[in-house]
């Protein structure tokens, strides 16, 4: 075997061995991970993540999914927590304190100001006859399975589980407390993530940017209101602002012969494809490119059929979607 063929083989085992501890944990779910869950549900506080070494970055990874979740959490440096940031805990909070084997020394000063104070805790261990685990009001055990170096030495299968078991509470939660993406985008406001979350309403121009004529205004007049708004495009609207059709420039073209002389209904399309102001952009891209238009008028469905603004296919790209 080459050196090439060495690693590859390595790789594909790393891989092998890490997805068969996740099948393992997967069939290890059980009563404990549902008080876990009612823990941290019932938590007035914030929910304090803690854990030293891999463990500790683990677990900051857990707390920031937990927060960008809709469950306040964060992370405590164990050692840290020893000079000071103890003072961080409080009633209302619940402690998740995380050690593959439950015997690091450094988490025992805040397991025992956890034990004192009445914190509710939750120990993430592999071992479940440890010291962090006969302390714990709730134990979150993941299967030991070794780790994939083959030695014991270096954290892989551990760490790859445990971050697995943190991503199934905090999404578990989720799914309980009815997370969904627009309250997700709050807490991504940035980014791609941000864009890919962002509302129509977020993007669209409403009020005086909005293109729109009666339905008995001559085209001459309509024609202005396409040019002087730039979007090559007018809304027709009845007497209470509901949307009755549009004026593209393919309608142009097709009344061409005495165009001058006809009013906006007589040109519009009827009952074009709009969308909500609520719904995500990234649905209102799909729908562009799938019927190849290049804007969308939106309309709130609360509100009858009213026009309550434009989105351009440019201002979704402007926002990073595409």
């Amino acid at each position: 075997m080459t050196a090439s063929e060495k690693l590859l083989a390595t790789a594909r085992q790393v891989a092998t061995d890490e997805a068969r501890a996740l099948e393992a944990l997967a069939d290890s779910f059980d009563e404990r991970f549902v008080e876990a869950a009612n823990l941290v549900l019932a938590a007035t506080g914030r929910i304090i993540i803690s854990g030293i070494g891999k463990s500790g970055h683990i677990g900051r990874k857990i707390a920031a999914t937990l927060a960008s979740t809709g469950t306040p959490a964060y992370f405590v440096h164990p050692a840290e927590a020893s000079h000071g940031d103890l003072g961080m805990l409080s009633k209302g909070d619940v402690v998740v304190a995380i050690s593959n084997s439950g015997e690091a020394p450094e988490l025992a000063n805040l397991l025992a100001f956890t034990r004192r104070f009445d914190i509710p805790l939750i120990g993430l261990s592999s071992k479940p006859d440890s010291t962090l685990m006969a302390q714990a009001d709730v134990q979150l055990q993941i299967p030991a399975m070794g780790e994939a170096c083959g030695y014991g030495i270096v954290p892989s299968n551990s760490t790859t589980l445990t971050l697995a078991m943190g991503d199934a509470l905090a999404i578990a939660i989720m799914k309980h407390r009815d997370f969904r993406p627009e309250n997700f985008r709050d807490f991504h406001p940035g980014g791609k993530l941000g864009a890919q979350l962002s509302k129509v309403s977020d993007l669209m121009h409403g009020g005086d940017a909005l293109p729109v004529v009666a339905a008995a205004t001559p085209m001459s007049d309509a024609l202005i209101e396409i040019s002087q708004k730039g979007f090559g495009v007018s809304g027709v609207t009845d007497a209470e602002g509901n949307l009755l059709g549009i004026i593209t420039d393919g309608d142009l073209r097709r009344h061409m012969d005495g165009l001058l002389q006809k009013q906006a209904d007589a040109v519009m399309t009827k009952d074009p494809t709009t969308i909500a102001p609520e719904a995500l952009a990234a649905e209102a891209v799909a729908i562009m490119n799938q019927r190849k238009i290049t804007c969308l008028f939106v309309v709130d469905p609360a509100k009858g059929h009213r026009a309550e603004g434009l989105l351009h296919i440019h201002d979704c790209l402007r926002a990073g979607l595409g």
